[in-house]
C-alpha cells in the first residue's frame, strides 16, 4: 500500500505536547481564502522580491568569507601551526525573522559569528570591529551596548546586519555545523550560551512545525496584525517576534494539514480562549544536565508570577514574555478575542482580509491618557535617550497598574516626534502615550488622584540608570502630563485624533465602519465626548527641573 506521504498526506508524526486537535486536511475553499488573504498582506511590503532576497544572500556570503578571513588571520597571530589555520573555519548564523523566512522588505538581519575556542569576545570586539571599519563596502558600523559591556556589531553592507559573537570549545568550526545539539554549550561562558540562544530557539521551532510554508505565511500576517494592532513589543511588555512565533507553532501543531487561512482563524480560536497562566509549550522541557538556569515554576518562586509563559523549546527553556503585565495581557486577549470575530466574519464572506489589518484607534479609545515626553539637544543623545526611556517604560505601566485607582493603563507602541510650539527650537523630542482607565469610584467628584508618586519613582529610575552607565548628558529630560482626550491636539496631528464624523447608521455598518476594534464604542460614545475647544494644556506630573506638582483628576465617572 501506497504511505500517506505518496497520497499528499503528511505521515502523521506527532507534533508539540498533544495530538492534535484537527487532521482535516485543506479544501479548495481555504486554499482561495489563503491566496486573498495574501493579496491583503501585499500593500504593507510583507514579502521581498526576488532580487533583494539574492543582495540578502550575497551579502551574507560575503561576511561569512569576511569572518573566516579574520579568524584565520588572528589564528595566525596567536602561533597555531599552518595545518590548523588552513582549516580553523568560523561561520555566520542567522537567527530570527530573516532565519524564520517572514522577515519584511528593508528589515535587519539578526546574525551570530560563531568562532572556536582560541579567538577571544574581546578579540571580536577590537580586532574583527578594526578589520570591518577598513573595509570601503561597509558603512555606519558601531558597538551596541548593553548596559556597559558590548553585545554586538551592527553594520551596514547596505543591509542592516546587527552581529552576535559565540565562542565554541572547539578547535575549528566547520560548515556543517549544528547548533541544536545541547552538548554544543558544554565550558561556554554565559554571554556565549545566550547569543547562541537566538540561533537555537529558531532552528528547534522549525524543526518542530509540521509545514514551514503554513507556518510561514501564517505567521506573516498575525506579526502584519500585531503590529498594525499595537501589540507588537516585547520592549513594552506585549509580545515580541520570537513569541509570536510560538505561538503560531503551536496552532500548527494543532493543525498539521491546515493552510495559512485557516491557521489565521484556528489562532485567534485557540488563544481568545487560552487559560492564561498555563504555558504554551512547543515540546516537553528536557535537561541537560548542564546546570543552566531554566524556567520552572516549581523550582524558581518568581516564575510562578508570570501572566503569559510563552517557553522556548531549546535549553535552556526560558519564558519569552516575562515582560508581561496585567494591562498588556488584558489589552492582547481583547485583541485574540475581536481577532476570532474577524476572521469569523472573513471565512463566512461578511469581510474581507483587509479589515483585520485595520488599526484601532487608540486616541479615541480613553478619556485620560500620560503624554510622556523625553528630550534632548543633540540627535545623537536623544536617539540614546530614547532608547534607554523606552526600555523603561513598562517601569512607569507597572506603577500606575499598581495604583488603587487604576483598572489599566495602555502604553501605544508607536512614539511620536514633540511638536514645534511644545518645545525649545534645538530640542529633539519624542513623545509616548498612555491610555488609562481609572476605577470607578463612589462619590467620583470628591477623590483627588495624585500620580505625582507612580511618576517621580519612574523618573528617579531612568535618571539613575542614566547615570550608572555615564550617560546622562546636559539637556535630556523626562517628563508626564496627564491630560484629557480633548486635549490631544495640543500633542498630535489632528487627523490622528480627530473622531469619525457622526452618521446615523445601522449595527451591521457600525461593525463593518473602517475605525477597527473600538468603532462602534467610538461611535456609541460619541454624546460623551466633549468636542469643545479647551486651553488647558494638562498637568505636567513631573519634571526633573520642577518641584512636582499635585495633579487631580477625575475617575471615569467624573
Amino acid at each position: 500500500r501506497p504511505s500517506p506521504a505518496h497520497l499528499g498526506q503528511q505521515p502523521q508524526k506527532h507534533y508539540g505536547i498533544t495530538s492534535a486537535i484537527s487532521l482535516a486536511p485543506p479544501r479548495e475553499i481555504d486554499h482561495q481564502y489563503t491566496n486573498k488573504l495574501c493579496d491583503a498582506m501585499k500593500p504593507f511590503g510583507v514579502f521581498e522580491d526576488e532580487e533583494e532576497l539574492n543582495h540578502r544572500l550575497a551579502v551574507l556570503g560575503k561576511l561569512n568569507n569576511f569572518v573566516k578571513e579574520w579568524i584565520a588571520e588572528i589564528s595566525e597571530v596567536k602561533n597555531l601551526p599552518p595545518s590548523a589555520i588552513s582549516c580553523v573555519g568560523g561561520k555566520i548564523f542567522t537567527f530570527g525573522s530573516y532565519r524564520l523566512g517572514v522577515h519584511t522588505k528593508g528589515a535587519d538581519i539578526d546574525a551570530l559569528c560563531v568562532a572556536p575556542r582560541h579567538v577571544e569576545r574581546s578579540d571580536f570586539f577590537q580586532s574583527f570591529f578594526e578589520k570591518l571599519k577598513q573595509h570601503e563596502e561597509i558603512k555606519d558600523l558601531r558597538v551596541s551596548l548593553c548596559s556597559v559591556s558590548p553585545t554586538s556589531v551592527i553594520t551596514t553592507w547596505s543591509i542592516g546586519i546587527d552581529l552576535l559573537f559565540a565562542r565554541l570549545a572547539l578547535q575549528s568550526i566547520p560548515d556543517n555545523l549544528d547548533l541544536r545539539g545541547d552538548s554544543i554549550l558544554r565550558n561556554l561562558d554565559i554571554r556565549c550560551i545566550r547569543s547562541l540562544n537566538g540561533c537555537r530557539v529558531t532552528d528547534e521551532i522549525l524543526y518542530l512545525v509540521p509545514n514551514k510554508e503554513n507556518f510561514r505565511l501564517t505567521l506573516r500576517a498575525i506579526k502584519l496584525w500585531a503590529k498594525r494592532r499595537g501589540i507588537y513589543s516585547n520592549m513594552l511588555g506585549f509580545l515580541g517576534g520570537v513569541s509570536w512565533a510560538m505561538l503560531v507553532a503551536r496552532t500548527c501543531q494543532l493543525y498539521p494539514n491546515a493552510v495559512a487561512a485557516t491557521l489565521v482563524h484556528k489562532f485567534f480560536l485557540v488563544f481568545s480562549k487560552w487559560e492564561w497562566p498555563n504555558p504554551v509549550l512547543l515540546k516537553q522541557p528536557e535537561d541537560s544536565n548542564l546546570n543552566l538556569p531554566v524556567w520552572d515554576p516549581r523550582v524558581n518562586p518568581s516564575d510562578r508570577y508570570h501572566l503569559m509563559p510563552i517557553i522556548t523549546p531549546a535549553y535552556p527553556q526560558q519564558n519569552s514574555t516575562y515582560n508581561v503585565s496585567t494591562s498588556t495581557r488584558t489589552i492582547m486577549s481583547e485583541e485574540f478575542k475581536y481577532g476570532l470575530s474577524v476572521t469569523d466574519e472573513i471565512l463566512q464572506g461578511k469581510a474581507e482580509w483587509s479589515k483585520l489589518f485595520e488599526p484601532p484607534n487608540f486616541f479615541q479609545k480613553y478619556k485620560h491618557y500620560i503624554v510622556l515626553t523625553a528630550s534632548a539637544s543633540t540627535e545623537e543623545n536623544h536617539l540614546e535617550w530614547i532608547g534607554l526611556v523606552e526600555s523603561k517604560i513598562r517601569v512607569l505601566v507597572g506603577n500606575l497598574e499598581r495604583n488603587e485607582y487604576i483598572t489599566l493603563a495602555h502604553v501605544n507602541p508607536q512614539s511620536f516626534p514633540g511638536n514645534k510650539e511644545n518645545r525649545n527650537e534645538n530640542d529633539f523630542v519624542s513623545m509616548w502615550f498612555i491610555g488609562i482607565i481609572f476605577k470607578k469610584v463612589e462619590n467620583a467628584e470628591s477623590v483627588n488622584i495624585d500620580l505625582t508618586y507612580d511618576i517621580q519613582s519612574f523618573t528617579d529610575t531612568v535618571y539613575r540608570q542614566a547615570n550608572n552607565i555615564n550617560m546622562l548628558k546636559d539637556g535630556m529630560k523626562i517628563e508626564a502630563t496627564h491630560v484629557k482626550k480633548k486635549q490631544l491636539h495640543q500633542y498630535l496631528p489632528p487627523e490622528l485624533v480627530q473622531k469619525k464624523k457622526r452618521v446615523s447608521c445601522t449595527s451591521a455598518q457600525l461593525n463593518r465602519s473602517s475605525n477597527g476594534g473600538s468603532s462602534k464604542r467610538i461611535s456609541l460614545d460619541s454624546s460623551h465626548l466633549d468636542s469643545s475647544t479647551n486651553t488647558d494644556s494638562g498637568t505636567p506630573i513631573s519634571s526633573p527641573t520642577s518641584k512636582p506638582s499635585k495633579p487631580t483628576s477625575d475617575t471615569d465617572d467624573g
